[in-house]
């Protein structure tokens, strides 16, 4: 049992990485928020007065600016729809004892260690290029005219390659939580005569609902921040441009950083709605 001493010595001990992690967080919210109100050009004299919400009000009455909500939002939910859905195919095909499983699930696994940037380098070139890329000689080989991936289906584009980096990592959650459930009830659900689908349906889904709630969490917190693949493959183009691009666009076309700014405060307040959004849909479904 601790003591006071013993408790405060650990909080003493605890004391500076917690310093260090809340200015290393606090620091550039502050700048970011102190810049938004601000007409700061650093390539054209720095700084030139306080503004108040001018950067807020052009920022938000851009034309821009609700297309690349939406386009964020849409990419984000199809990216989790498909990464839950098929990692928990994979996840219960993996669980099935097979030759060289060891070997398979690191091959199914590997994706999510490949660089954003390089990910969608090999996407961009190998597969969906118009002239040498396997989808075009796919088509040619079945009679079609190639489909010009990255400008006549951008949005798709984006979203299976950012699926495809994300899935291994939904796979491995839901693999863990698999392998956890009890064989017992298993077989106990086997010989009462039910199914493969109502064992899937009553037993294994449920049991794998808090690591859904995980994989959903985790991954909306790094989608919404998603820019690498925008940057390599569509620059932003044809419907693709999300919130996060659309602030580096108006900072590297106006080298405002103020706007920038306001555009980064507008990012945070959606992801804390989000955030919000799903932790309340994390605590029911860990609360049960």
């Amino acid at each position: 049992m601790s003591t006071k001493a013993s408790r405060y010595t650990a909080r003493l001990m605890l004391a500076p990485a917690v310093i260090l992690l809340l200015g290393w967080m606090l620091v550039p919210l502050t700048m970011t928020v102190l810049f938004s109100f601000q007409r700061y050009l650093p390539m054209r004299g720095g700084f030139q007065g306080w503004i108040g919400f001018d950067n807020y009000r052009s920022f938000v009455t851009s034309s821009a600016f609700w297309p690349s909500v939406q386009a964020t939002l849409i990419i984000v939910g199809s990216v989790l729809v498909i990464t839950v859905a098929l990692g928990i195919l994979l996840a219960i095909l993996l669980d099935q004892p097979m030759w060289g499983q060891g070997i398979v699930r690191i091959l199914v696994i590997a994706p999510f260690f490949v660089m954003p940037t390089v990910s969608a380098l090999v996407w961009k070139n190998m597969f969906m290029d118009p002239v040498n890329g396997l989808f075009s000689h796919l088509s040619r080989f079945f009679g079609a005219d190639p489909i010009l991936w990255l400008s006549q289906a951008s949005m798709p584009s984006i979203i299976l390659i950012v699926s495809w980096q994300w899935l291994p990592f939904a796979t491995l959650i839901l693999l863990t939580a698999i392998q956890s459930l009890d064989s017992e009830q298993q077989e106990a659900a086997e010989m009462d005569g039910a199914g493969p689908f109502s064992r899937f349906w009553f037993l294994t889904l449920p049991h794998l609902s808090r690591a859904i709630t995980i994989v959903i969490l985790i991954q909306t917190i790094f989608l919404l921040a998603i820019f690498a693949e925008i940057f390599v493959t569509t620059q932003g183009s044809f419907g693709s441009r999300t919130l996060t691009y659309l602030i580096y666009q108006r900072v590297l076309e106006s080298q405002n950083v103020g706007l920038g700014s306001a555009g980064g405060v507008y990012a945070i307040i959606l992801a804390n709605i989000v955030a919000l959004f799903l932790m309340r849909i994390v605590g029911k479904n860990l609360d049960r």
